[in-house]
């Protein structure tokens, strides 16, 4: 099922449509995102083409997150994946507390394509999830040429961007496929 993102107010892409975002959960521990940016591509501030692997500050140009928590639990993992094929995996004990490296089965497989109107990033990966159910924070950090950045989650509360924030992850994790 696809999921349209939307801007925070007050930081409306000047290039951007929309965003929309698609979650399938291939097996009990393998994640797919698909997220598809609709309008100027030529406009936003996309990072060189990288060898894949894991990188820091991915966020602070254009880049696709998704925030994972238990429903019960006080802690997440951050998921980053960049345009460049780079990534990133955080997990914090609670809300912007305790944040480490998060181990990964495998590191994603990233896979970009488009062309001037349409960008589409597909992020596939295997995490090791328990039984319990899972909340889901899709969101994205798009800049744009001249440094305007704008920032899209399915909800935005507070006066300030914040993907942390637990009213943010407002998606429940697909159940595995039966097997």
């Amino acid at each position: 099922m696809k999921h349209r993102l939307w801007s925070r107010p007050g930081y409306e892409s000047l290039a951007i449509e929309a965003i929309d975002v698609e979650v399938r959960r291939l097996s009990q521990v393998t994640l797919q995102f698909r997220v598809t940016l609709l309008g100027g591509i030529g406009n936003l501030i996309l990072p060189a083409p990288s060898p894949p692997g894991r990188a820091n500050n991915l966020w602070r140009t254009t880049c696709f997150e998704a925030f994972l928590a238990p429903v019960e639990a006080p802690g997440y993992r951050e998921l980053n994946f960049s345009p460049s094929s780079q990534w990133a995996a955080y997990d914090f004990e609670a809300r912007r507390e305790g944040m480490v490296d998060a181990a990964l089965i495998a590191p994603p497989e990233i896979a970009i394509a488009g062309g001037e109107e349409k960008l589409e990033l597909t992020a596939t990966l295997s995490l090791a999830l328990d039984q319990e159910p899972y909340r889901l924070g899709p969101c994205a950090v798009i800049e744009e040429a001249g440094g305007h950045i704008s920032y899209w989650a399915l909800n935005h509360p507070g006066d300030v961007p914040d993907f942390h924030h637990p009213a943010c992850l407002a998606l429940d994790l697909p159940s595995a496929p039966d097997t």
